[in-house]
């Protein structure tokens, strides 16, 4: 609970500091922003460092120059979490360095290997299937891991690095209005079961603090309202909502520090 319980902190410094940022920028708070947000980088320079020759370092601090444009781009008010927002200019930055050094850029034989045989795969199977097949179909007639299998792809367009709105090859095979792309294709690090124990028990122990608190709390941090709107709907002062949520904070600090709570 304790990871869970800074990453709680540091999300609700993170917003505090960029309603700050936006409205006075200055050198201090936007090196503060870095610091809580370094995480973003490093899990994104991880993620591309295995797909090329480049040394981890240098990609984490193409990375940090991402993180900075999208601390100086992000608006508060625009009701999106800062971190769905940071990734794609931290991976742009880093792809836009690739870009530059594409020779670079290595296939394990494997993978080459895997990739010419899933070009074979998936003529046979649209042949015998009489459609095209889907991604796990030809993970499957592989014998591959689904998750490999997506690698494969993803290391073989990262060959020369693109854009990540650029829409996946695999899309044209899909019967779906949206079309993915290429950032839909990267593998989650984070499983959604964790993701979602964690979301609930963030709920719960919001469940636990005093009425009005939760409501200040949820008005600025989820609804994305300012102090002040959330100080008109209840009726009290800005001062009296910011004090509301730092002792809520800390009350959320605490229980999600203590053992995992029970689903009821």
């Amino acid at each position: 609970m304790d990871k869970l319980a800074q990453r709680t902190k540091n999300l609700s410094q993170t917003m505090e500091l960029l309603v700050a940022y936006q409205q006075r920028p200055s050198v201090q708070l936007r090196n503060r922003l870095v610091q809580l947000n370094m995480g973003l980088v490093r899990k994104v320079a991880h993620q591309v460092s295995r797909q090329c020759s480049q040394p981890y370092e240098d990609l984490e601090q193409c990375g940090y120059l991402g993180l900075i444009s999208a601390i100086e781009r992000f608006n508060p008010a625009q009701g999106c979490a800062f971190s769905s927002f940071a990734v794609p200019y931290i991976r742009g930055e880093i792809l836009h360095f690739l870009r530059d050094r594409a020779h670079s850029v290595r296939i394990p034989r494997r993978w080459l290997q895997l990739h010419q045989a899933g070009q074979k795969a998936r003529q046979e199977l649209t042949i015998s299937l009489g459609y095209p097949p889907s991604e796990l179909q030809i993970a499957q007639h592989l014998e591959v891991s689904l998750e490999e299998w997506r690698s494969v792809r993803m290391a073989m367009i990262n060959r020369a690095p693109l854009s990540l709105n650029t829409v996946h090859p695999s899309s044209r095979y899909q019967n779906s209005d949206t079309a993915s792309t290429l950032e839909d294709s990267l593998p989650d690090t984070h499983p959604r079961q964790q993701r979602d124990e964690e979301a609930l028990e963030l709920h719960q122990a919001l469940d636990q603090l005093e009425e009005r608190t939760r409501q200040m709390i949820e008005g600025v941090f989820i609804n994305q309202l300012t102090r002040q709107e959330v100080a008109r709907s209840i009726g009290v002062s800005p001062i009296t909502v910011s004090r509301h949520i730092q002792q809520g904070i800390e009350q959320l600090v605490g229980m999600l520090q203590q053992p995992a709570m029970a689903v009821e």
